[in-house]
């Protein structure tokens, strides 16, 4: 395995000792469960965060529903994100916060709440809405990372242009609001890795200049990436720059705020356990070589879709076996691999 830049290790007895694996980054999951009732939620947090990550990770939709509804900012994240955070806290585990604004499972359309309530993001009022739940975010929670919207390139390339210059102006009008804090924390927008290979597109590389013209404020650039799903066979053929090229020419970190690699065979898909423990291997190299900052999988387990009624159509098939464990939390192949990455010394 390629061991990037791991630091020099010194033997017991004072000679130098072969170089030992080292990493840049912070590792961990979502409190996303397999199954939505509350003793699979807790089973499955006390799982992850008792020695399996040093860092946690919100991706969060906001809750249009609630503040349309007239319950403040304060009041929402008090009585709901706060929790969970204070949770994290207690374990000691860095939070990472990423707000998502438009429908992670269809980035051609907007949220499925707001959606449903007849309203845009291209309201003014409603782009009021999000600035004050993200300034409130910060505040209340205190993220160490806050990404403001979530992979903008795919919704540049999906979405209608309205909907696109919706979320420059309103993260835009969100950072101006964070720069102005004390203390407020580096903040990111996510960009899709596949995206920006071309690889959904079929067009070669592109890369993300337009995402820095558009989103000037950025501390950092999150990275979401699902590589099976965009024709790469084995996660060894991934270019070792895969994360890397992406920032060349900018001085920022970069962090994978999402991700992963099924273990099962999907349509045209062929994977297996075994496939998915060495797409963690392979991801360590490209997490090397771009020195970033953050890993994170948003499911610690596989998702159990048993009973569930699913729109025609839905992609969330294809995302339902990335976890680490399965949907029992049984161990996987890619455990190990993953805890022997989180044993590594970290250097900041």
């Amino acid at each position: 395995m390629w061991l990037g830049a791991a630091s020099v290790a010194l033997a017991c007895n004072g000679a130098t000792g072969p170089a030992a694996p080292s990493r840049t980054y912070r590792m961990g999951f979502s409190a996303i469960p397999p199954r939505n009732d509350l003793a699979t939620v807790l089973q499955g947090l006390n799982l992850w965060t008792s020695g399996h990550a040093d860092a946690a990770i919100m991706h969060i939709s906001v809750p249009y529903a609630a503040l349309l509804g007239g319950i403040s900012v304060h009041q929402e994240v008090d009585s709901n994100e706060l929790g969970l955070a204070n949770y994290y806290r207690a374990r000691g585990l860095p939070l990472f916060i990423t707000v998502d604004v438009t429908n992670g499972l269809d980035r051609a359309k907007e949220d499925p709440v707001l959606d449903s309530l007849g309203r845009s993001i291209t309201d003014t009022a409603i782009q009021h809405l999000y600035v004050d739940y993200v300034v409130t975010l910060d505040t209340i929670l205190h993220p160490t990372y806050l990404g403001l919207a979530a992979e903008t390139n795919l919704i540049r390339a999906a979405a209608p242009d309205s909907v696109y210059q919706a979320v420059v102006a309103m993260t835009n009008a969100a950072a101006t609001r964070l720069q102005g804090l004390s203390g407020a924390p580096p903040i990111y927008v996510s960009v899709q890795v596949e995206v920006a290979w071309g690889k959904l597109q079929n067009t070669g590389y592109v890369g993300i200049a337009q995402d820095f013209t558009d989103f000037p404020f950025v501390d950092a650039i999150g990275l979401s990436s699902y590589p099976y799903l965009a024709g790469f066979a084995v996660p060894e053929s991934l270019p070792l720059d895969y994360y890397s090229r992406i920032v060349a020419g900018h001085v920022i970190p970069t962090l994978v705020v999402e991700g992963g690699w099924t273990s099962l065979s999907l349509g045209g898909i062929v994977s297996s356990p075994a496939i998915q423990a060495r797409y963690l291997d392979r991801q360590a190299a490209l997490l090397d070589s771009a020195r970033s900052v953050a890993l994170f999988q948003l499911t610690f387990a596989d998702l159990d879709l048993s009973g569930l009624t699913l729109p025609p159509g839905s992609i969330l098939p294809l995302f339902a076996h990335i976890g680490v464990v399965d949907s029992a939390f049984r161990a996987k192949p890619a455990l190990a691999v993953w805890d022997s990455l989180l044993a590594r010394r970290r250097i900041p």
